[in-house]
């Protein structure tokens, strides 16, 4: 007994998903802005007429009521304050983008809203809409936010306000968390099951949500810190929204199953007496995406392909590069869909009323992802790289003044690099760049050949006195890879960053550069994004994208030379699973193999407790559900040659 103990001791260590790190930053506090972004902040402002009222006037049309206080987890912990971001008052201070200001200013309009008579959207709940359709029977709910705790208080805030009334249908209109990751508060698999409620999802969503999520998720986990800043303040020096909403809960993430799936580019269909059309948008915004019609309300639900805001072409979370042309050409069809529509309604954000308002508006984001991918290729043509066609394409006016395409979401700069990247790669062909050093080497000779991380710094501080941020940077960056020892290093570049996130007008640009001036003064987070919180979407998740996980979680170099193999039995499931070390990379085939070094027999729910790092002595040493046969000290070899990442890896300072 003692060693089986020590057996599932061990790999239950193996597999948890720590949250270690340390705080190795310079401390300080966000300081002012200096006289150069205060003279480009107003510089900005006086290139658009920020006084425009449209846009206010329809993101406060129809509200019924406001949230007020707090959403909370299990643990007490909150996770979402609705007054959190009542600074957002009047005039935009020295230290934010007066253009991102006013953007943030209308993600607050939060709240439970009457888009036309059996359409109700609620709004800044999350991050994303939860839009009601009413039904014969019940609610048709669109989306389901991120997290269980943020989908619920949304549906009790309804019901309190609109009257109970059950959900008689479930729209996922993509493999985004925070469209779905909130629908067991929405509604259970059970009562799915057994009221037999629609749920429908567009073709390769259930592959989707789950890959992206069990894969790269705690590399993509860490980087989503950056780019949707969770760690910093909500102030006016630090985050003040997302670009597409005014934040994201950090919940409990699930699915429910889809029983419907659309496949077709138009695809009728009736939900509770309401007849819909729906459209699949496949490998644009998402991998897995639709869009829908209600006729008879002519009303359009651009899902995430139309939101506000230009979006990302390549998130700087990380993802799949998503594909311009297409997105471009979904914006032809959707014009064709809403040639009667009088009211646009999407994931995100607010709507639009009138067909003319909604046909400019599919028209301008069709023509920003359209003249940004034919600009980028005209340039690669040309020869030249990513980094100076980033520098040369600017939009043209007509499309550069329209509020509802600008990048507060995503960049133009960086969507270049994007299209650049999908048809080219990285590498920019130049040789140079073909085999380079990796960057705290290069930074090291580069300091050598400056002379040190102090001249580096003095340098650096002569161009940030100048305003040349960009250039500080590059320097400073250098000067903290080269010589992490050096503190005057880390100052001035978290001060850098700093004034480069007050100018900047993409919410996820700010919240990266100002989390980058976190980590110089603060450290890396000592709690990264946990595994346990997706525990009930990892519940749906094929045994085979975890084999693939754990597979790309093996140590190669630690690996050489071994020769292991393991047969994983899932009781519950009926599945039996072969994995093997051969050539240093772990394989995986259905079936057992007699010769295995030891066989692990347990129930879906351990496994996937145990890869979470939420397996406690009841789900191991006291479950009758989990068996070990064979060579113990083999099955620990085994889950100790794969790397446990915490996820609170440095980003800045390496």
């Amino acid at each position: 007994m003692h060693s089986f103990h020590r057996c599932l001791t061990a790999i239950a260590a193996i597999c948890v998903l720590t949250a270690c790190g340390k705080n190795t930053g310079v401390g300080g506090e966000a300081g002012d802005a200096t006289a150069t972004t205060v003279a480009a902040n107003a510089a900005f402002a006086a290139k658009l007429n920020l006084k425009d009222q449209q846009e206010f006037e329809d993101a406060r049309r129809g509200l019924i009521a406001r949230p007020t206080g707090q959403i909370k987890n299990a643990k007490g912990e909150v996770i979402r304050d609705f007054d959190a971001f009542k600074f957002l008052d009047g005039e935009a201070p020295p230290t934010v983008n007066p253009s991102l200001w006013r953007h943030a200013q209308l993600n607050a309009n939060v709240g439970l809203y009457k888009v036309m008579d059996g359409v109700y959207q609620l709004r800044g709940f999350d991050i994303a809409n939860i839009t009601l359709i009413e039904g014969k029977t019940g609610w048709i709910v669109v989306d389901a936010l991120t997290s269980r705790e943020s989908a619920a208080a949304a549906m009790a805030f309804a019901e309190k306000h609109l009257g109970k009334k059950p959900v008689s249908a479930l729209i996922l209109t993509h493999a985004h968390a925070d469209h779905f990751g909130g629908a067991l508060g929405v509604i259970s698999q059970q009562e799915v099951a057994q009221r037999k409620v629609p749920v429908v999802a567009p073709a390769g969503f259930m592959e989707e949500a789950t890959s992206e999520n069990v894969l790269v998720g705690t590399g993509m986990g860490r980087r989503s810190v950056y780019q949707f800043g969770r760690d910093l303040p909500r102030s006016a020096r630090g985050n003040l929204d997302t670009g597409l909403g005014k934040d994201v809960v950090y919940g409990a993430i699930g699915v429910v199953v889809p029983n419907w799936l659309i496949y077709q580019s138009s695809q009728p269909m009736q939900l509770d007496g309401v007849d819909f059309v729906f459209h699949n948008v496949p490998n644009a915004e998402c991998p897995a995406e639709l869009t829908f019609s209600v006729p008879a309300k002519k009303l359009y639900d651009g899902a995430e392909n139309l939101s506000h805001t230009m979006h990302n072409l390549l998130p700087i979370r990380g993802a799949k590069v998503r594909d311009a042309l297409r997105w471009a050409n979904y914006m032809d069809q959707a014009l064709e869909q809403t040639q009667d529509t009088e009211v646009f309604i999407g994931s995100h954000h607010w709507p639009i009323w009138g067909n003319a308002r909604v046909q400019e508006f599919i028209t301008k984001h069709r023509d920003v992802y359209k003249y940004t991918h034919d600009q980028t290729v005209r340039l690669i043509n040309a020869g030249y790289t990513p980094r100076e066609i980033a520098e040369m394409v600017k939009l043209p006016a007509s499309l550069a003044d329209y509020f509802g395409a600008r990048g507060y979401y995503g960049d133009l700069r960086h969507n270049v690099k994007a299209v650049y990247q999908f048809y080219m790669g990285f590498y920019d062909g130049n040789p140079a760049n073909l085999d380079p050093l990796p960057p705290t080497e290069s930074a090291k000779r580069y300091l050598e050949l400056l002379g040190g991380a102090d001249k580096a710094v003095a340098a650096a501080q002569v161009a940030y006195d100048k305003g040349d941020y960009r250039w500080a940077a590059e320097l400073l960056n250098h000067a903290v890879l080269g010589d992490p020892s050096s503190p005057s290093a880390r100052t001035l570049l978290a001060h850098t960053y700093e004034q480069m996130g007050y100018a900047a007008e993409a919410a996820t640009w700010r919240n990266a550069y100002l989390t980058g001036a976190q980590e110089l003064r603060q450290g890396p987070p000592v709690k990264g994004v946990s595994k346990a919180a997706v525990i009930d979407l990892l519940f749906q998740t094929p045994t085979e994208r975890f084999l693939e996980a754990m597979a790309a979680s093996l140590d190669g170099p630690a690996a050489a030379g071994k020769d292991l193999k393991i047969n994983l039995v899932l009781t519950d499931l009926k599945e039996s699973y072969v994995l093997w070390l051969e050539n240093a990379v772990l394989h995986f085939k259905r079936g057992t193999a007699p010769d295995a070094n030891a066989t692990l027999t347990l129930t879906k729910p351990i496994f996937v407790k145990m890869v979470a790092g939420t397996a406690g002595v009841k789900d191991t040493l006291l479950s009758d559900e989990l068996q070990v046969k064979g060579s113990k000290i083999d099955l620990v070899r085994f889950f100790g040659l794969l790397d446990k990442a915490a996820g609170v890896f440095p980003v800045v300072t390496r």
